[in-house]
């Protein structure tokens, strides 16, 4: 069952993001875990991947270091504000709403997703902070939310945000959105803390095949079409949606 950690790498590795949304459905129906113990270990399993999977784009540069702190930072207030948020709402009600989110992701990923320029991405490779500042408060807010109400490292969230709000390329994206799932995953984290018993031993083991997928995808990443990656995403994130709808019909997840 702790294979099922090397997809969420993969995808961590490959596109800065989408291992996260597969990580909750994968602790609940695939290893058994409660929602309540599963989104803490989520986050913790996601935080670590996303770790080792920003240290192969280091020496590429692709980090845009400033607009990662930024994004990062004002996402992890708003990270306790969905968990506190998540302990008010009944499983059935977050695992929905989880779904949901999942369609949305799948559908927007499905399209293109050209590199364009703006505030954060100046011509000369400089950044208009006076605009592009507002900018990233706002989409790291609202994504820092999500992690901590869905459990997810947002980076299925972070890189769309990245490439079309704050217009930084897709390269540099991946890279920044690792170190933003980073930030968010342990604010999450600390914000589940005392909530939930984890079981240290089993989240070790899922996140050590998570870690090798995210080592090993990273380092092919740049062999790859980028948008085919990113069609094949999409169609595993709405397959991931229908198939937690499906349980919740047939076993409702108290």
């Amino acid at each position: 069952m702790c294979l099922l950690g090397l997809p969420i790498g993969v995808l961590l590795g490959l596109l800065g993001g989408g291992g996260s949304i597969l990580a909750v459905p994968a602790l609940v129906y695939g290893v058994g875990m409660p929602l309540r113990t599963a989104i803490p270990t989520s986050l913790l399993v996601v935080g670590i991947s996303a770790l080792t999977g920003v240290f192969p784009r280091l020496r590429a540069h692709q980090v845009q270091w400033r607009i990662a702190a930024v994004f990062g930072t004002s996402g992890a207030g708003a990270a306790f504000a969905g968990a506190a948020v998540n302990r008010l709402v009944p499983p059935q009600i977050v695992l929905l709403g989880f779904a949901a989110l999942m369609v949305a992701a799948g559908l927007r990923m499905l399209r293109e997703q050209p590199e364009i320029g703006g505030d954060c991405a100046l011509p000369g490779g400089g950044v208009n902070w006076r605009s592009c500042l507002p900018k990233a408060i706002g989409a790291g807010a609202g994504v820092g939310f999500l992690t901590g109400l869905f459990g997810v490292g947002g980076g299925f969230v972070i890189v769309p945000a990245l490439v079309l709000l704050l217009g930084l390329p897709m390269t540099v994206a991946i890279g920044t959105s690792l170190v933003v799932i980073v930030i968010n995953a342990a604010a999450g984290f600390l914000a589940y803390t005392g909530h939930a018993a984890l079981d240290y031993t089993l989240a070790a083991a899922f996140t050590g095949t998570a870690v090798v997928g995210s080592l090993t995808a990273a380092r092919v990443a740049t062999r790859l079409p980028a948008h085919q990656l990113r069609r094949w995403f999409a169609y595993l994130v709405l397959l991931v949606a229908a198939l937690v709808v499906g349980q919740l019909i047939v076993t409702p997840h108290g």
